[in-house]
């Protein structure tokens, strides 16, 4: 990229033949998001239009595709560095839904909707054909409101509130103009379409906008930083936090909602961190790590870590992961 210049691409899937316009998609997103496609899907066209600005530390493109399946999975986040926070500005399409490790079964949204996901962790989102714009951001910017920027992973805006509405409004204006505009003045109102959607999600998960919600963002971060501290302690659990920290435990439940839990919430944190630690020691016997992350039994570990990802902890070390659920159909 230029210092101090709009870097634009474009990305056109129409002069290939049609065999290989999915293909060529995957390959574009290959070296951060999987693709999950039937065997039938990949025969077919498809359609995907992308135009992409890098401007500073922010990425932000305006793209059409036609439906898709898009994963960000265990294996790849365990062997990459990509740690951006995204956000999706979903412009029009109904019935788009997204799954994380705090929300199995997924849960719905659509055009207008904007859903924020940390490529520090998994997430499966289905989308249907539609307009999106995709906001890449440094997390330290939103640790004003979410000092542990993960906590935004999953949520989204909803399309009927006004700030939502301005939120969409502002991102289609930018992605329609980048091309008239300065880099600074592009920048400068890039930095304000971020603070504006890191303070509305902020709201939405109840931790900003008044005293209260302040003095409970403190309670959330509080317990977030508790556990990961002790997170090795195999006898961490929500009782004994709640306890130890003396906080309202009706409290502590509404603020881990979003998570699972906070039971989940803990089983989570010991399960990423088991990941990492199968690709960068793997001379260590997989039960070895189970037990230096908290869990009592090497079985309970490799049951927990295949049902979270749907991978034994032995295939992701080898790397030997493959979409059955996806072949299959």
């Amino acid at each position: 990229m230029v210092a101090n210049a709009i870097a634009y691409s474009r990305f056109d899937v129409a002069g290939l033949p049609p065999q290989q316009q999915l293909l060529a998609y995957w390959e574009r997103l290959g070296h951060v998001i999987e693709i999950v496609p039937s065997r039938e899907q990949v025969r077919q066209p498809f359609i995907c239009v992308s135009d992409r600005y890098d401007i500073g530390e922010f990425s932000i493109s305006d793209t059409f595709t036609d439906y898709v399946v898009i994963e960000r999975t265990i294996a790849r986040i365990s062997r990459d560095t990509a740690r951006s926070i995204g956000f999706t500005i979903f412009l029009d399409g109904d019935a788009h839904s997204a799954m994380t490790h705090a929300n199995r079964r997924g849960y719905a949204f659509s055009g207008g909707s904007v859903l924020a996901n940390d490529l520090d962790q998994p997430v499966r989102v289905l989308r249907q054909a539609c307009r999106y714009i995709t906001l890449l951001v440094p997390p330290n910017l939103l640790r004003q409101v979410f000092p542990d920027p993960g906590a935004i992973h999953g949520r989204v805006l909803d399309p009927g509130k006004p700030g939502t509405r301005l939120i969409v409004q502002r991102a289609k204006a930018l992605v329609e103009n980048f091309r008239f505009v300065r880099f600074e003045d592009a920048h400068r109102k890039l930095a304000d379409l971020v603070q504006l959607i890191v303070v509305a999600f902020g709201e939405e998960a109840g931790l900003s906008g008044s005293k209260r919600a302040v003095n409970r963002a403190l309670m959330y971060e509080y317990a977030r930083r508790y556990v990961r501290s002790n997170l090795q302690e195999g006898g961490l659990s929500p009782e004994g936090v709640i306890e130890s920290l003396g906080l309202p435990r009706s409290t502590i439940y509404r603020l881990f909602e979003h998570d699972g839990g906070l039971g989940a919430y803990i089983r989570y944190l010991r399960l990423r961190a088991a990941a990492d630690d199968l690709v960068r020691f793997p001379k260590t016997p997989i039960k070895d790590i189970g037990y230096s992350v908290g869990f009592n039994s090497a079985s309970h570990f490799t049951r927990a870590f295949r049902d979270a990802y749907e991978i034994t902890p032995q295939e992701l070390r080898l790397n030997n992961y493959r979409y059955l659920h996806a072949e299959q159909r």
